[in-house]
């Protein structure tokens, strides 16, 4: 989400007009959740992802009209069977998507967007509310509202209907209010890390809705279709089914991703952790005890790897609480994930 806000900020000092691709309201299995953001350029290219397949193409469509009318639109989407399953999903979904047209000439376009920006860079608190269009009003307004009150932008709403807004709890990443017969969509800005869970087993079933509570967007990872679905795991947490774990997709991995390791084997295990040491995130961690740990270093070694690589690896995971349920062992991970969240806002 930072690379995205970043990107907006960039078109914007360069007087680019773009469309802002934003699920704001979902049911059933789709590929991406509510705040799943993409960048629609006059050029035609494209930032982000709202998940790919025919959602992804209707949308980005219907952007390069909105590029060329400057009238935003919200773009409704039905996924069938059929569509599902060409995303590696299990049944269809439906939503709404918000096609926004950010003109830049507009200066309080580039004051509100460079502020949210900084405000998921420096690990800040904040709400960006859009004011859905109407007949009486075809564009959308933005207002943002950091964690010290001092809005960005303007708003045609009374100071009333302002304050229930800054109200509103963060009870997801986005929501959508409806106040005075306005409808409004509110997102709720903060660079909490991503946690990535490799494996869908019974102690990761656990661990996502923590996970969730906490603040971390959640991704779970696994290659069975009957354990990485949306049955088993809450309409928040976003669930990639994988053709192997040998060669996982593309990620976006960087400091503020948490890399969890609870497949249903050591082979797995090992396999994602070769993976995971090669890139950038902030937290690797891996289940099992000091025996199994142990075995899979050596082996890792063989491979080239060295005591600074296993240096990274928490393991045995999580806080050591005398966990041994799956409810437990949920717990004492996330707390360890948000133990090494905070230390790393403080050194920021």
């Amino acid at each position: 989400m930072k690379k995205i806000y970043r990107e907006m900020v960039e078109l914007l000092h360069k007087k680019e007009n773009f469309v802002v691709a934003t699920i704001f309201d979902q049911a059933g299995s789709a590929p991406r959740t509510t705040g799943a953001k993409m960048l629609v350029k006059t050029d035609g290219t494209i930032s982000g992802s709202i998940g790919g397949g025919r959602l992804e193409a209707e949308a980005i469509q219907a952007a390069r009209n909105v590029l060329t009318t400057g009238r935003p639109i919200i773009h409704t989407f039905l996924l069938t069977g059929e569509d599902a399953a060409s995303m590696d999903m299990i049944c269809g979904g439906q939503g709404r998507v918000l096609l926004d047209f950010i003109d830049s000439s507009d200066e309080s376009n580039r004051l509100i967007f460079e502020e949210a920006y900084e405000v998921i860079a420096h690990n800040g608190r904040g709400r960006l509310i859009t004011a859905l269009f109407s007949e009486q009003n075809p564009a959308t307004q933005h207002l943002l509202i950091p964690q010290d009150g001092n809005a960005v932008g303007r708003f045609d709403v009374s100071g009333q209907v302002k304050s229930k807004l800054a109200s509103v709890p963060a009870s997801a990443s986005v929501r959508t209010e409806t106040i005075d017969d306005q409808q409004f969509v509110i997102e709720f800005l903060r660079n909490a890390g991503t946690v990535y869970i490799f494996g869908a087993g019974h102690v990761s079933q656990k661990i996502a809705p923590v996970s969730e509570m906490a603040g971390f967007k959640t991704v779970v990872l696994d290659d069975r279709a009957e354990y990485a679905n949306r049955e088993r795991f809450p309409w928040q947490t976003e669930i990639i089914l994988l053709e192997s774990f040998d060669r996982l997709p593309q990620l976006s991995v960087d400091e503020d991703s948490y890399m969890v390791i609870v497949t249903r084997g050591h082979l797995h295990d090992k396999t994602i952790l070769a993976q995971a040491l090669k890139t950038g995130a902030g937290y690797i961690g891996m289940i099992g005890s000091r025996r199994k740990r142990d075995k899979i270093f050596e082996a890792l070694a063989n491979e080239g790897f060295g005591k600074n690589d296993f240096d990274r690896v928490y393991s045995p995971i999580g806080t050591d609480i005398g966990a041994e349920t799956p409810e437990e062992l949920a717990i004492s991970i996330v707390g360890e994930l948000i133990k090494v969240r905070a230390a790393k806002e403080k050194c920021r």
